[in-house]
């Protein structure tokens, strides 16, 4: 296995030294004393150094700080559709990507609290090039992305991508979660990138490809957000690409977007998991002898799955009817509800710029256009 040690998170055998090796970190301070506020400092040190799997290290540490940071920056979280998964049995959970931490880690907070089969985590490596997030990100069984890559690394880089993928659900029994897109959504549309599906494809061990994707258990997973914490932040590449710019990142732009989406303001959020696809894939099998049609396919019925089980909030509402001029959805919303989202949208951007103003409803008002194309609905 160790073609994938470049990737892979640590193993367990690896794990006490490696948090031996960052315990006195002053990241790892601020992190257990965010977590843990009133636990004296040699205590959770203590602790730390009995731990010796990642399971121990999830449930024991980072569980806990995800109900801290959900205490502090958001009004809860609630799930639906859990009950479709078995206990015991891995999936490829294929999510819509609004947030880079939060998507994956509230997703296993859900999982560990169902008694269900937790995930091993894509993570672009330009996330993680500090020595402490890589090690923190190999803790949390996170398995790293490479980017930047010419297109012959790409390919290499992708086929041991796809084969760990595999490797992990079909060996390991582990569950795996990947966006359906590289990068976060910055303007609300959630659509699958059919070459991420091709790339999990390339891992295959089935003269049909649909048998493989049937095998692996494929869950489309709809994560909503009813206050994007880091909608402001997305504002300066919708404005390049305006003015047909390309756009290149600040120095430490990613770490800062982590910080934003974990500390700032969500309200509510809400993880709805959808069927696991069988039926539809059975359906494409039949219906496509071409493997790149097929996965254009499986895209759309992944979409659709998303789509339809998306949460919409009063935000999106708001979003929908200021940028429209109309008053459709104003009996799912509140006066005082659309006041704090005008308040927000003066506060966090230049109202006077409008292609920066429509970027922001856009990122709310997208999720019900969608829906609306969706279900042919005039209210969902």
């Amino acid at each position: 296995m160790q073609k994938f040690d470049a990737i892979r998170p640590f193993y367990d055998a690896e794990i006490n030294e490696s948090i031996l090796n960052v315990i006195h970190h002053p990241m790892m301070k601020s992190l257990m004393n965010f977590t843990f506020p009133e636990m004296p400092d040699e205590e959770w040190k203590e602790r730390l150094t009995k731990t010796h799997s990642i399971r121990d290290f999830q449930c024991n540490f980072i569980y806990h700080t995800l109900l801290k940071v959900l205490e502090k920056s958001s009004d809860g979280l609630t799930t639906s559709g859990f009950e479709k998964l078995e206990k015991g049995e891995s999936y490829l959970f294929i999510s819509n990507h609004r947030d880079i931490l939060l998507d994956t880690t509230l997703l296993n907070v859900a999982l560990f609290e169902h008694g269900l089969v937790m995930t091993a985590s894509a993570i672009g490596d330009n996330l993680v090039k500090k020595d402490f997030l890589n090690t923190l990100a190999k803790l949390n069984r996170n398995f790293l992305v490479k980017r930047g890559l010419t297109p012959r690394e790409m390919l290499g880089s992708s086929k041991t991508l796809s084969e760990y993928i595999g490797h992990l659900l079909t060996h390991e029994s582990r569950s795996v979660w990947i966006a359906q897109r590289e990068g976060r959504t910055k303007d609300g549309n959630d659509a699958t990138n059919p070459g991420v599906l091709k790339m999990v494809g390339m891992g295959s061990d089935e003269t049909n490809l649909m048998d493989y994707f049937k095998k692996i258990k494929v869950v489309p997973v709809s994560i909503s957000y009813e206050y994007d914490p880091t909608d402001v932040l997305k504002i300066p590449q919708i404005l390049a690409e305006a003015n047909n710019e390309v756009y290149i990142k600040e120095k430490n732009e990613d770490f800062m977007t982590l910080l934003s989406g974990v500390m700032g303001q969500k309200k509510r959020i809400h993880i709805q998991i959808g069927d696991v696809l069988d039926t539809e894939i059975d359906e494409i099998k039949e219906g496509f002898s071409n493997s790149n049609k097929q996965i254009q396919a499986l895209a759309q019925v992944i979409d659709d799955s998303i789509i339809k089980n998306y949460k919409l909030w009063p935000t999106n509402y708001i979003a929908y009817d200021i940028l429209n001029k109309t008053s459709t959805y104003s009996d799912l919303y509140t006066e005082d509800e659309k006041s704090l989202f005008e308040r927000r949208l003066e506060m966090r951007i230049d109202a006077e710029n409008p292609v920066a103003l429509q970027g922001l409803l856009d990122m709310y008002a997208n999720p019900v256009v969608n829906k609306l194309k969706d279900t042919n609905e005039p209210k969902s």
